[in-house]
């Protein structure tokens, strides 16, 4: 007997399991809202030199200002840096021919700014570049900051997906809660620019279990016919939180408050795993029958199915579970022991890099579009809702495969054709970034879905682990990424189109999984090998006999 038998006894998708996606919505909404955070946390103001005698009106047009800041090579006034000497201005009776622009001694001396800098606070009164002024020579410290809370999910990301295989899904992520609030608070109180990176790189480590644990979570209590739509559903709530990150982000201006408006939310979800129901699936593997019993009499009862106290007997709960309980301790080891898997994992890494790298690549760059940051933000929120609908059509009739390099081609093709828009065409370059977003959110919301259905349940978290690793690592490498436009403008567009394009030719080579029953053990995954495959590991398994 397998578990899709126990389903269709108990109820594959009715209140049980839509009361489940509800309670899992909360991580969800806020996930979003923590890795898109730094759009307004990092922000970088107008600024320039602080210098005696200033003007109060902050305006890089003052007159004042023309003859103490030098001016950058497209025109406008330096942030950087200020002339040792203020200058007369070139229509004035001070300008001599000492000071002609087309002689080189003549050029005034300049040097970086000796006392700060002020910043134009009418978008944001503070930010953490204002805090620990993260600008000129630091800048690459305000976009490390990124990369170091990616390389905490990273981290996390390993630790929970062991760890929710070792221990269960319910009992790591109310570890997850607790760490993500504590953390999350001591972010927000940190007195130094190293206290901010070491608790942000531990909160982003702790929010990783929100990434590992609530997707499979809602699938492995679904039936075959229902996992697409839990799945998108599911999606539209990270559209939430990124629609309403534009809004609280609009709301408080303040970096310290922002971070606690989008971490207290973690107190109610630690309320809420009161109701949420551990997988009965998981339990099973692990021989713990009584307890998977009890939650399946739950899931018949509030689904209106007609099981009594008897009606799901130990005995077959018994046959499920020695069936299943093949892996004892599972290991990341284990994700490369069988030629199938190993096929699988590889491919998951590339793709989940890809799809990783272009999306934080297009969303944590608002910059050059015409639109303020509040704008913009929104505007990427709100394409992530046809998005999603158009994912939900095509994983039903066209495949899961098909669709996540569908998706990762159109994020390629979005990316490299905004290379050829003119700036002064505004409207079409917002036009094709809006394009991109919504290809590359595509992707990332049909990857949750194709990963979860390729692995089998005794290493479900655990390959879900071992691939969202991969992929921070293409979300800690995006921030780098943009510094790329010292070295050539187009350079960073470039780095996350091309590398969109490979993740999206290797989607093409794992296998489709619509109407596929969800894997309990490695062999059932072994047994959906292509003959190819099968053909090779036959000289193996005769060795080994």
């Amino acid at each position: 007997m397998r578990f899709e038998e126990l389903l269709e006894q108990v109820g594959g998708f009715g209140p049980f399991q839509l009361c489940n996606v509800a309670l899992l919505a909360l991580p969800r909404v806020l996930l979003p809202m923590h890795f898109l955070l730094p759009v307004f946390l990092a922000a970088v103001p107008a600024h320039r030199c602080a210098l005696p005698g200033a003007p109060a009106n902050f305006s890089h047009q003052d007159a004042w200002l023309e003859a103490h800041l030098p001016r950058e090579p497209d025109g406008t006034l330096s942030s950087c840096l200020y002339f040792t000497h203020s200058q007369a201005l070139p229509n004035t009776t001070f300008w001599g021919a000492d000071q002609s622009p087309g002689q080189l001694e003549g050029e005034p001396s300049t040097a970086p700014c000796p006392q700060g800098w002020d910043y134009d606070r009418s978008e944001f009164s503070s930010t953490i570049a204002t805090e620990w002024d993260l600008v000129c020579e630091q800048k690459g410290l305000n976009k490390a900051t990124s990369t170091f809370f990616f390389a905490g999910v990273l981290v996390g990301a390993v630790a929970f997906g062991y760890l929710s295989d070792r221990f269960g899904r319910r009992r790591l992520l109310l570890v997850a809660y607790v760490s993500s609030l504590v953390l999350g608070l001591a972010s927000a109180a940190s007195v130094s620019y190293i206290m901010f990176v070491i608790t942000r790189t531990l909160t982003g480590a702790a929010l990783a279990g929100f990434t590992i644990i609530v997707m499979p979570l809602e699938m492995e209590w679904l039936d075959v016919g229902h996992r697409t739509v839990a799945g998108v559903l599911s999606g539209t709530f990270w559209t939430v939180g990124v629609m309403l990150l534009a809004l609280v982000g609009y709301l408080i201006r303040d970096w310290r408050w922002l971070l606690l408006a989008v971490t207290l939310p973690c107190a109610p979800g630690i309320l809420s795993l009161w109701w949420v129901p551990e997988s009965a699936r998981w339990l099973l593997t692990q021989g713990r029958v009584e307890e998977a019993h009890r939650y399946l009499l739950r899931c018949a009862r509030l689904n209106g199915q007609l099981v009594g106290e008897d009606g799901l007997s130990r005995e077959a709960l018994n046959k499920v579970a020695t069936r299943e309980r093949v892996v004892q301790r599972p290991s990341y080891l284990d994700l490369f022991r069988t030629r199938r898997l190993r096929y699988i994992s590889l491919c998951c890494m590339v793709m989940w890099f890809g799809v990783n790298f272009s999306y934080y690549g297009l969303s944590l760059d608002l910059s050059g579009l015409g639109l303020n940051v509040y704008q913009t933000q929104l505007l990427f929120g709100a394409v992530e809702v046809p998005s999603k609908l158009l994912v939900y059509l095509l994983v039903r009739h066209v495949g899961r495969r098909l669709t996540q390099a569908g998706m990762l081609l159109g994020t390629a093709l979005a990316l490299g054709i905004s290379l050829l828009v003119p700036s002064e065409m505004g409207a079409w370059s917002i036009a094709v970034a809006v394009i991109g977003k919504g290809f590359s959110e595509g992707a990332f919301t049909t990857a949750y879905l194709f990963t979860s259905e390729l692995y089998p349940t005794v290493l479900r978290q655990t390959g879900m682990g071992l691939t969202s690793l991969v992929g921070r690592l293409g979300g800690s490498l995006a921030p780098l990424a943009a510094l790329l436009d010292g070295v050539w403008l187009p350079l960073p567009k470039l780095a996350y189109g091309g590398i969109a394009l490979l993740a999206a030719c290797t989607a093409l080579l794992l296998p489709e999984t619509r109407q596929a029953q969800l894997p309990e053990t490695i062999q059932d995954v072994e047994r959906s090998a292509p003959s190819s495959l099968q053909e090779e590991e036959m000289p193996m398994k005769q060795v080994q006999d």
